[in-house]
């Protein structure tokens, strides 16, 4: 169809109307309009006469001011239909852009082009980004985040005076979190740091007696209880260990019957039926108990175990035996990702530990000594004439951190554990031990 202003021959049918000129059409008139100042002529705007004509155009339909003639040009472009400030000539143009139809600034011929470095046009002496700053709207998007408009309060304390005196109020006297409050905080957090792929803890001690066990139960524990992932401890110790006996017993399954039923587990509840599982959530897989038994757990009997475990565990700890030479020990040592090494606070525990490091080096794992973490464990106050704090030191130098466990009445029983049983210093102290532990864990 071709569009002939109204006053001249037109042919018949639906005349078209442009919605650029309507808009200058005053919809309380009726007939021929005419705005103030225009000269005469059907729907003149002021300026000059002709019909549908913008203030200050030269003679032609539809100009927008400052144009050069043809119908719709943008002031400052060249001539064609439809051209953008700045562009060659063509159709649909926007500055800069090469000729062709569609073609939007700096692009190269054709329909369509566009071209994104193209960031700003000018339109009546204005700038305006031709494409959305969606990083600004981002940033200017976070300054209303909850973050920034609710009012951050004080956490309520959780243990102390703080908390008695908040508790008796009404928690309308909130003093704040104590130092202490603070600082278990600040471990849960270091304990629940991310973790990727599964992370294997040797619990190793070549002295009885000395809380290895106990120590393996109470860590394994608290990783499980503060963090959403599942946590195994393996029982690797060839002389009948006792790992099973620190937490309820729920099966008589024993890591032999795991690996006697490998090839038909494929998922995680398939293993659940050969573990214990505390309150804590920690899962236990039992060593054989019975002393009749003659085979003993290997080197490959503990790599298929990890092997297996490790597809449904982030964290896996071995309760290693007492003994180095051992078959089973070589492939707990090589599977490791780190060592932590229990002593106790006498001077032949710390003898022999020492000697472990001593063997650990001379055999190929040096590294894994560097990484490692001592527990000077059952540490008694004030009892004894060992000096601590050299040992701790001796230890320092060696390792990569050492943590005392203090002396604990509940665990002395040498029977299940219960994390809420235990001293609030053992509870400190533990947090402390996980914590750094999980410092080592692999991020990417």
């Amino acid at each position: 169809m071709t569009w002939q202003p109204p006053g001249e021959e037109q042919g018949s049918g639906p005349q078209y109307v442009d919605p650029q000129a309507a808009a200058y059409l005053d919809p309380q008139q009726s007939g021929p309009q005419h705005v103030s100042g225009g000269q005469s002529g059907p729907y003149n705007l002021a300026g000059q006469s002709g019909p549908y004509q913008v203030p200050g155009n030269a003679s032609g339909p539809y100009q927008v001011p400052g144009n050069v003639s043809g119908p719709y040009p943008v002031p400052g472009a060249a001539s064609g239909p439809y051209p953008v400030p700045g562009s060659q000539s063509g159709a649909y143009q926007v500055g800069g852009g090469q000729s062709g139809a569609h073609s939007v600034g700096g692009g190269q011929s054709g329909p369509h082009n566009t071209d994104n470095t193209a960031q700003y046009g000018h339109f009546a002496g204005q700038q305006f980004p031709n494409n959305f700053p969606q990083q600004q709207y981002r940033s200017q998007a976070q300054e209303v985040s909850s973050q920034q408009l609710i009012k951050k309060e004080k956490r309520p304390p959780t243990s102390g005076w703080r908390k008695s005196l908040h508790s008796l109020s009404g928690g309308t006297i909130n003093l704040g979190e104590s130092p202490a409050d603070v600082r278990r905080r600040e471990l849960i957090a270091r304990i629940n740091q991310p973790l990727r792929g599964c992370y294997k803890i040797a619990m190793l001690s070549l002295k009885g007696g000395v809380g290895k066990t106990t120590t393996t139960t109470t860590l394994g524990s608290t990783f499980s209880s503060l963090r959403g992932d599942r946590v195994v401890a393996v029982d690797a110790n060839p002389d009948r260990g006792t790992l099973a006996l620190k937490i309820p017993r729920e099966t008589t399954a024993t890591v032999r019957h795991l690996l006697r039923d490998a090839p038909r587990i494929t998922k995680y509840s398939d293993v659940r039926a050969y573990t214990s599982q505390s309150p804590a959530r920690l899962e236990v897989l039992a060593s054989e108990q019975d002393p009749a038994v003659s085979e003993a757990f290997s080197e490959e009997d503990y790599r298929r175990t990890v092997a297996l475990l490790e597809h449904f565990y982030n964290i896996v700890l071995t309760d290693c035996g007492t003994g180095l030479m051992h078959s089973a020990m070589k492939g707990v040592l090589d599977e490791a990702d780190s060592l932590v090494l229990v002593s106790s606070g006498s001077v032949d525990g710390a003898q022999t530990s020492a000697a472990t490091l001593d063997w650990l080096e001379a055999h190929g794992y040096r590294d894994l000594v560097a990484k490692s973490v001592c527990v000077i464990n059952s540490v008694r106050p004030k009892s004894g004439k060992v000096d601590l704090d050299k040992l701790a030191a001796h230890f320092q130098q060696r390792c990569r951190a050492v943590v005392r466990l203090p002396f604990d009445t509940h665990l002395e029983e040498g029977a299940e554990i219960a994390l809420d049983q235990l001293a609030p210093e053992t509870r400190l102290a533990l947090l402390e031990l996980a914590a750094v532990v999980a410092d080592d864990f692999p991020h990417s």
